[in-house]
């Protein structure tokens, strides 16, 4: 029933989520966005009408979403970008990804017993890289945009001065977090003014953020990572007993990358490298399932091919991948053709293998937290944006007098090898900590084109996304549209634990049957299974964008799970 009303949700969203057709064929009719948040949403349309292009829309969003959602991202944290230039048809992959501090050894994380400090890893400023999202606004701004930064940063400028309604979610959320987040004196003025804890209906001010964004504005990189601001950010993570330097935030240094590129059916896909995980994990399940006609498959057979997909692709993931500035990765390998097919024929079509059969050991080779948002203007350029801050609230570490709030993404290093973090996954030496270094991610921003349609989409969900991710291109690829691949239903497997996890309503009970029969382990929720452990909310949400290049039509997708989420066309004058 619940999935039920998720797909009703879907086909009522209103019609400004889509554009008339277009005379014009070689250019979208307007601009779409999808974001997790309809102020956001709003404030990259702002942007659009006063002459800026999607990079322009991609700031001001992005900026936005710092402010209204702090429980998700923000200037305390990072971000993972793909753009597509459309004059040039040029694709980049911009890593604002946070860098670990010189003093963040993996020792400083280990317990009297030698065990991971997972209350370390997570909360306070140990857990805090240096940020790297304010580095990428100016970037992208300066080398992409058409409008001043000043400009763009203007509506979340505006919001954080004036404030907006505390929502559900960030109410719920800093609810679980408060414990951590009461501990530091710059955090409880931002959150607890006068002694007072948000609440819904609230409005929720920021002055100090508003501030420092306005240095950010006047004075791009240097009036955040030099002068008064870093000053703050260094004294209020020090004063807390972490470590620190100016140095460090001045020497941080936004990357550009080139994407990864495969084909699927027919469709050409663009998508996350290294630092990110989920590139080269999508280009293997993808790649592993191209010659299986999916669609025509009953669900059961259908289910027990993508989870076997899933299954070796977070395997790879776990040993091999690192930021690439440190490590070598082995990606042409490991998205290669060949490589899926040899993967493809460990399968057994019946049976369920186990993860322990798997090597557990590298081989010889030559939450609600996070959010996503996704534009196309009417150019044809192309934003697909994904931004965190790690778990809720990230590190609940406010640097006084500056509004910010600090990542705890120190926790997706294997910060002990073979030890899970907080979403279940482990790694090993290409993922160690080293100063400057960048985390391994799972934020999977990703790009689809073929003849008919561009599409553009991604997710929040940690160790889920890059899943959630291959089943929004499954999606498109049997002819779902925009609306109806943010709505369907997700289930994940990553290799270790060995099970099944699912959504309410993702999967049948016939089979799930059947894939217990198979050999598979499920944990479905409550109300799918007797007995069942697994987790009764909702995953995700993903924010997507299409264009079809047959109607001429432009569709924002936006997760009807979270109704503080919106996506809207503007027509083209």
């Amino acid at each position: 029933m619940k999935q039920a009303v998720v797909l009703l949700f879907a086909l009522l969203l209103p019609l400004s989520a889509a554009a008339q057709p277009s005379a014009d064929p070689a250019h979208p009719p307007g601009a779409a966005i999808a974001s997790a948040h309809g102020l956001a949403t709003d404030a990259g349309l702002e942007i659009v009408r006063e002459g800026g292009n999607a990079f322009d829309a991609a700031v001001a969003v992005s900026a936005t979403l710092s402010v209204v959602e702090p429980i998700s991202s923000g200037l305390g944290g990072g971000g993972l970008w793909l753009l597509h230039d459309a004059k040039s048809g040029r694709d980049v992959f911009v890593d604002g990804r946070e860098t670990a501090p010189a003093a963040a050894t993996p020792e400083r994380f280990l317990d009297k017993d030698g065990k991971l400090d997972s209350n370390r890893a997570q909360n306070g400023p140990w857990s805090a890289g240096i940020p790297g999202l304010p580095a990428m606004l100016v970037h992208v701004a300066e080398k992409y945009g058409r409008l001043p930064l000043k400009q763009s940063l203007a509506p979340a400028i505006r919001i954080a001065r004036e404030g907006f309604p505390v929502y559900g979610r960030m109410a719920r959320g800093y609810a679980v977090k408060r414990a951590v987040m009461d501990r530091y004196p710059g955090t409880r003025a931002v959150f607890s003014p006068n002694g007072k804890p948000i609440a819904e209906g609230d409005l929720f001010r920021q002055p100090d953020l508003a501030n420092t964004l306005q240095r950010l504005a006047e004075q791009g990189f240097d009036g955040f990572y030099r002068g008064a601001t870093a000053k703050k950010l260094v004294a209020g993570v020090n004063a807390q007993g972490g470590q620190w330097t100016l140095a460090e935030l001045a020497g941080y240094a936004v990357k550009e990358r080139d994407p990864i590129r495969f084909r699927y059916h027919d469709w050409t896909i663009v998508t996350a490298p290294p630092v990110s995980s989920g590139g080269i994990a999508l280009a293997q399940m993808l790649q592993i399932l191209e010659p299986y006609d999916l669609k025509a498959m009953p669900e059961a057979e259908r289910l027990h091919l993508i989870v076997e997909s899933m299954r070796r692709a977070y395997r790879d993931r776990t040993f091999y991948l690192g930021d690439p500035d440190f490590v070598q990765v082995p990606q042409k390998l490991l998205t290669s053709p060949a490589y899926a097919a040899g993967l493809r024929a460990s399968i057994n079509p019946d049976k369920a293998t186990p993860s322990a059969l798997l090597s557990g050991a590298p081989t010889p080779l030559e939450d609600e937290e996070t959010t996503h948002f996704s534009i196309i203007d009417a150019d044809g350029n192309r934003v697909a944006a994904t931004q965190t801050v790690n778990l809720l609230y990230g590190s609940g570490l406010v640097a006084p007098g500056t509004g910010v709030l600090l990542n705890d993404e120190m926790d997706d290093f294997a910060l002990k090898p073979g030890t899970p973090n907080a979403f279940g996954v482990m790694g090993f030496d290409a993922n160690a900590p080293k100063p400057g270094k960048r985390m391994l991610s799972s934020m999977t921003p990703t790009f689809m084109e073929s003849p008919d349609k561009v599409a553009v989409l991604g997710t929040p969900g940690g160790s889920r996304i890059i899943t959630m991710v291959l089943l929004g291109i499954l999606g498109y690829d049997a002819g779902l549209d925009a609306k109806q691949v943010a709505a369907l239903p997700r289930y994940h497997h990553q290799w270790l634990p060995d099970v099944i996890d699912a959504e309410p309503k993702a999967i049948s009970a016939e089979a799930a049957a059947a894939l217990r029969a198979m050999g598979h382990t499920l944990e479905l929720p409550p109300d799918e299974a007797e007995g069942g452990r697994g987790s009764s909310h909702v995953w995700g949400n993903l924010e997507t964008v299409e264009w079809d290049r047959r109607n001429g039509r432009l569709l924002g997708g936006s997760d009807p799970r979270y109704p503080e989420s919106k996506a809207t066309v503007l027509p083209s004058p």
